[in-house]
């Protein structure tokens, strides 16, 4: 048992934490330029490491500490435009690739989670993208911008070696993105609360090698108000961790980002439970690898 540790390091890890002695980056993105409801996501990845200061490294459910095999807090993304972000942050997650870390980038707003699915389906090759998420954001551009948060999933859909996504959690979206969806990959909200047979139909319609960009609005706006575009209908943390631990045991997961964390002040719950997200999917990934 650790006490609080290193503040800026995951976990409040230091000793056997150094980029050479890990094997997962943690890479933040504090970015939040074209959020149109509540702002704040810049101030996530922050708020996500100092809870996860608070975290018990040991995991009971898969009796392991993922810690162990290193975890790097790499240093922040700062760009201030959209394209210098997203050419930095893909560059970035190259990088860390080309050296043979595990990257789990921190949002910020969901627009930046293109650079680092761009640069796992180069890496690795054609792979599918698991999208969890309460809004399509397929729409083509918003407000004029196509590098908008809500435009995101359109412009992943433009990268050569995504095969598909596979989303889930949807609630909202435009009468424009409609034509967008896929009905065989889209697991609307209102259909995964009776019972849990969706969650091997999203297994199988996912190829051997899978990245897993994680939207904190997938929860219900009772589990995490403290996001940029909160609704209501969402799931809840056994569901998540029930088909998360299903497609790591089932799937190669090469990646993953968790976005739209915009803490609020008053109320650490939410960012504790993004920190907890991180480390149980770390968790359920390395246990297939041990």
């Amino acid at each position: 048992m650790q006490g609080r540790g290193n503040p800026n390091h995951f976990g409040g890890l230091s000793d056997g934490s150094s980029l050479e002695e890990s094997q997962i980056v943690v890479l933040p993105v504090p970015f939040d330029k074209t959020t149109t409801y509540q702002q704040g996501a810049d101030l996530g990845p922050a708020a996500i490491i100092e809870a996860s200061r608070n975290l018990e490294l040991y995991d009971i459910e898969t009796d392991s500490e993922v810690y162990r095999h290193g975890i790097y807090t790499a240093p922040a993304i700062e760009d201030q435009n959209s394209s210098e972000m997203l050419r930095s942050l893909y560059e970035e997650s190259l990088r860390f690739l080309r050296m043979g870390k595990f990257v789990v980038t921190l949002g910020g707003e969901h627009s930046i989670s293109a650079a680092p699915i761009r640069a796992h389906a180069e890496f690795f090759g054609p792979l599918t993208v698991l999208q969890f998420d309460a809004h399509a954001d397929l729409a083509d551009a918003y407000e004029g911008n196509p590098l908008s948060h809500a435009s995101v999933m359109a412009r992943v859909n433009e990268i050569p070696d995504v095969k598909r996504i596979v989303a889930v959690g949807i609630r909202s979206m435009s009468a424009e993105e409609k034509k967008s969806v896929n009905p065989d990959t889209t697991f609307f909200a209102h259909d995964l609360h009776d019972n849990d047979k969706w969650m091997d139909q999203v297994v199988d319609r996912l190829t051997d090698l899978v990245y897993i960009t994680f939207d904190l609005d997938a929860f219900d706006c009772s589990l995490m108000p403290s996001t940029g575009t909160p609704e209501p209908g969402g799931i809840f943390w056994h569901q998540a961790a029930k088909i998360l631990k299903k497609v790591a045991q089932k799937r190669q997961v090469v990646g993953f980002d968790i976005v739209e964390l915009a803490p609020l002040p008053d109320l650490k719950a939410p960012d504790f439970l993004s920190a907890k997200l991180l480390y149980k999917l770390l968790s359920y990934i390395f246990m297939r690898r041990s």
